[in-house]
């Protein structure tokens, strides 16, 4: 078989030898029409020829002419026909040699994934803890000691209200508080009086008693003395109910103002725990109401956390405790090392995912909340799948298939279940076995059945 070099200079001299023959020809012709004029000019030359006769050419001329063609003939002959049949012959002779020989292709091996996977899910980063800051008392805001981005911590002072109203109530209750409490000793000193007069009333009933058995005094006196008795211990049990009252009354004299002063020491707003403001939405002189006007939010920072949606078929491969390294794209050259801390350990069925939250320690104080991260896991796989070249698949109306070469060097297309898609590799799931020789960028005329002549590649990252 020639080579592709060979083949280029046959051609080249081909068309060179056809050119040749093409000027010749003109050159044949051109030398005939010359003759032709030669002999029109000698018959003019021979005068006026008889009415009623022709000229006749003479027989050198027409030895002349016929000498010509017959030049003519063989020149072109050789110089056109042979050569171009030569050429179609043997154009013809490759074409059929390169048709009965088997065409040389590329294969690679298939081979086994690595035995670890590796996961990449984006997450937001957010804090740990985030609360926002509301007025529990009703006033002005007296004073503001932060800002957003300020750092604080636990108990820190962010604010003051003023409120006067609150200050009036304080002294209402207090004054209310002494009343109840001189209600109080008040109804304590009728007890003690009730109890008194209720003794004096036993000890007479008493007296008159042991007189009537004497015959000293009538039986009704005793009885009068006995009724008066009766009557002051009624009295005394109405007096002890009624210190009881008061008591209470106190009690709640005391939790009012309790309440109240409770409220009071809400006048001076502190930071609930560490960490950062990120929000600030009131300052001096503006009015705030108890429960209803948020006035500031803080977010601890030292520790931050992501939420990631695990697919279905990852989820059973995180876990608690797991480890985790987050990337920033605004920061490629750090790599943060987190810990998944909890799961939701049940599957959103709108999403068919697995909700993670992954906390990352944050000393640095680089990350913020509300960044977008890549959260990178690292899972082991039991049984990890086959992976092929991606330039081996074949896209068909029936589905993906590859190019096999079995044992005798011939091509089986073989349909494939795919599984994840790295790019330059793509994981098989079924319809081949490890070892198998994949043909690397099957063309056309690589068809079913067809014998090849494989030529391993060199391995590279890719495979």
């Amino acid at each position: 078989m020639r080579t592709p070099g060979e083949a280029n200079q046959t051609e080249m001299s081909e068309f060179k030898t056809v050119a040749t023959n093409e000027n010749t020809e003109e050159r044949l012709r051109a030398e005939i029409e010359e003759l032709k004029l030669r002999l029109e000019e000698r018959h003019k030359a021979g005068g006026p020829h008889a009415p009623g006769r022709r000229h006749r050419p003479s027989a050198t001329t027409l030895l002349v002419l016929a000498a010509v063609a017959l030049v003519v003939l063989v020149s072109a002959f050789f110089l056109g026909y042979l050569p171009q049949s030569t050429r179609q012959t043997a154009l013809a002779k490759e074409a059929q040699e390169s048709g009965a020989a088997d065409p040389r292709v590329n294969f690679a091996v298939v081979q086994r994934s690595s035995g670890k996977s590796e996961l990449v899910l984006p997450g937001s980063i957010q804090a740990v803890t985030e609360a926002p800051i509301l007025a529990r008392a009703s006033g002005y805001i007296k004073k503001r000691y932060v800002d957003i981005g300020d750092h604080v911590k636990e108990g820190d002072l962010v604010a003051e209200i003023d409120a006067a109203e609150l200050d009036q109530q304080v002294l209402q209750a207090k004054a209310g508080l002494d009343q109840s409490s001189s209600a109080l000793e008040q109804s304590t000193a009728n007890l003690q009086q009730g109890k008194t007069n209720a003794e004096m009333a036993r000890i007479t009933s008493e007296r008159f008693n042991s007189l009537v058995q004497k015959g000293a005094v009538a039986r009704q006196d005793a009885d009068t003395y006995q009724s008066q008795y009766d009557a002051q211990r009624a009295n005394v049990q109405a007096l002890e109910k009624a210190v009881n009252v008061a008591k209470s009354n106190v009690n709640v004299a005391e939790a009012n103002l309790g309440r109240l002063t409770e409220m009071q020491g809400y006048l001076k707003v502190r930071a609930p725990f560490a960490g950062v403001i990120t929000l600030r939405n009131v300052d001096t002189g503006a009015l705030v109401t108890e429960g209803n006007t948020l006035m500031f939010r803080i977010a601890q920072t030292d520790r931050l956390r992501t939420f990631v949606n695990v697919p279905q078929s990852d989820a059973t491969a995180v876990h608690v405790g797991q480890a985790a390294v987050l990337k920033i794209p605004d920061l490629p050259s750090k790599d943060f090392n987190g810990t998944v801390t909890r799961t939701a350990n049940s599957l959103d069925p709108s999403t068919r995912t697995l909700l993670a939250e992954v906390q990352v320690p944050n000393e640095s104080g680089l990350l913020l909340p509300g960044m977008y991260a890549e959260v990178n896991f690292t899972t082991p796989r039991a049984e990890p799948p086959l992976v092929i070249r991606g330039d081996t698949l074949v896209t068909r109306a029936d589905g993906p298939q590859v190019a096999v070469i079995g044992p005798d060097d011939r091509v089986h297309y073989q349909i494939v279940q795919l599984g994840r898609d790295y790019g330059d590799r793509v994981e098989v799931l079924e319809g081949l076995r490890q070892g198998d020789r994949l043909v690397i960028n099957p063309g056309d005329a690589i068809r079913e059945k067809t014998k090849v002549k494989p030529s391993p590649l060199a391995k590279t990252g890719a495979e």
